[in-house]
């Protein structure tokens, strides 16, 4: 039976949970999907999320805390024991695990730890933590299915069976020699179609795709993403098997990522929710705001500069919003088009090579838009060499503003910076300011 959420079926989970009915709630949440879990802990109120937390069984709950929102997650693990937490940590894999006991408290993170009763399971733990969290290792989950080249068939099956019961979804078959290192891994069909006395090294696929665990994250997924794989074996500097990553753990990498990139882009310079609070909004948004506020300042003052020409062209003032909002609008779409290729390796040849395409491209978008702001201006107004000056402005403006756009994010990731910083106001301030500054100095040129 499908597990739908409705108003209905909510009010029957606060009735439950307001009588004290335990019985009806374990009944009803007896086969229960961990995400239909998570989004009933995100509808109900915080004592009766924290009711059922504690009610139901870790195997239940684990997963389904991994999937409630990082502010959410971390309430509902303040609220509970060390012991508490601990009896959910074992049930989780241990790259989850790794994610939930970080959102703690470094006394709460020994005492959670602590209480973990099976010794290799929080061995796995304190080794996962020593990695950063954009490194293969800190991506890496340590519970996977290896085999030996020397095992048959036959032992192959009983090892792999004892493995199982620790692994969530066995996505591959790794093979090892008797030193731990990766040589391969091992496709269920040849296993199940092989007589049981023959031996995995007759058998094995010795071509295997693996990331290094001081990789970047974004690196693995790169590679995940290239060659589509669901799961990538981690090995150190002697090629030693360390883990796997899966690809839900680099499906939440890259959803981070765009989350970041995206508030980058909108000016937002640390990451920030929606329910933070105001202090925390306005630190993550004034840096840019003021940014913003220096361009309209300079702006301003180089049309100051230019107070003669708009006492006889006031036209040109009239116009001044349109210039500032193309050159804009065309530097965030160039680096929008360079910091996607950028993300997916799409961007190919020198930095000059670039600059030149996106110079013929943004005169061919200039050459067209320019004819039909003249053809406009001279029909609407009847001032043919004004509309001319402003014509050649926008054009002139509109190449600037493709080779800054394009420019400054490759700069930027020369250096190791990110370059989705590009997208955003930085961008668009900069251009703002020098499109004002060809505007008027081509139109002083023309029309004096």
């Amino acid at each position: 039976m499908s597990f739908e959420i409705s108003d209905v079926l909510l009010e029957e989970i606060k009735a439950h949970i307001s009588a004290g009915n335990d019985t009806a709630l374990l009944a009803l949440f007896e086969e229960v999907h961990f995400a239909d879990l998570a989004e009933t802990l995100d509808a109900v109120n915080w004592e009766e999320a924290l009711y059922l937390v504690r009610l139901l069984d870790s195997e239940t709950t684990s997963e389904a805390l991994m999937e409630l929102d990082e502010d959410v997650r971390e309430r509902l693990l303040d609220s509970l024991t060390p012991k508490e937490i601990a009896e959910e940590i074992e049930e989780m894999d241990t790259d989850d695990a790794v994610d939930a006991i970080s959102e703690l408290d470094t006394v709460t993170q020994e005492a959670v730890i602590g209480h973990i009763e099976d010794e290799e399971h929080r061995a796995d733990i304190r080794e996962l933590m020593q990695y950063d969290d954009d490194s293969a290792g800190g991506l890496m989950a340590k519970e996977l299915i290896r085999v030996k080249e020397t095992w048959t068939v036959a032992g192959c099956v009983r090892e792999m069976r004892r493995q199982a019961e620790e692994v969530t979804r066995v996505h591959s078959v790794y093979v090892v020699n008797k030193e731990n290192e990766l040589i391969g891994r091992l496709s269920l069909k040849d296993l199940l179609t092989s007589d049981t006395k023959t031996k995995i090294a007759e058998i094995y696929i010795p071509k295997v795709d693996a990331v290094h665990i001081n990789d970047k994250a974004e690196d693995v997924a790169k590679v995940m993403q290239k060659y589509d794989l669901e799961a990538i074996p981690v090995v150190d500097d002697d090629n030693k098997l360390l883990g796997r990553i899966t690809i839900d753990d680099i499906v939440d990498f890259i959803r981070d990522e765009a989350k970041e990139d995206y508030q980058l882009a909108a000016g937002i310079t640390q990451e920030v929710e929606a329910d933070d609070s105001i202090w925390e909004l306005t630190k993550a948004r004034l840096p840019w705001l003021f940014l913003g506020l220096i361009g309209g300042v300079g702006a301003a003052t180089i049309m100051g500069g230019f107070e003669d020409i708009l006492k006889d062209y006031a036209l040109l003032f009239f116009y001044t919003p349109l210039i500032a909002a193309m050159a804009g609008n065309v530097g965030v779409q160039s680096s929008a088009i360079i910091v996607q290729g950028l993300a997916n390796d799409d961007v190919k040849g020198s930095i000059g090579n670039r600059l030149i395409k996106e110079m013929f491209l943004a005169a061919l978008n200039g050459l067209i838009l320019g004819i039909v702001l003249f053809g406009f201006t001279a029909i609407w107004y009847g001032d043919y060499k004004a509309a001319m000056a402003i014509s050649i402005s926008l054009f002139v403006v509109i190449i600037m503003a493709g080779i800054i756009g394009t420019f400054i994010p490759l700069f930027l990731h020369k250096r190791g910076i990110d370059p989705a910083i590009a997208t955003g106001p930085f961008i668009t301030t900069s251009n703002d300011i020098f499109g004002i500054l060809i505007y008027f100095w081509i139109a002083k040129m023309i029309l004096f």
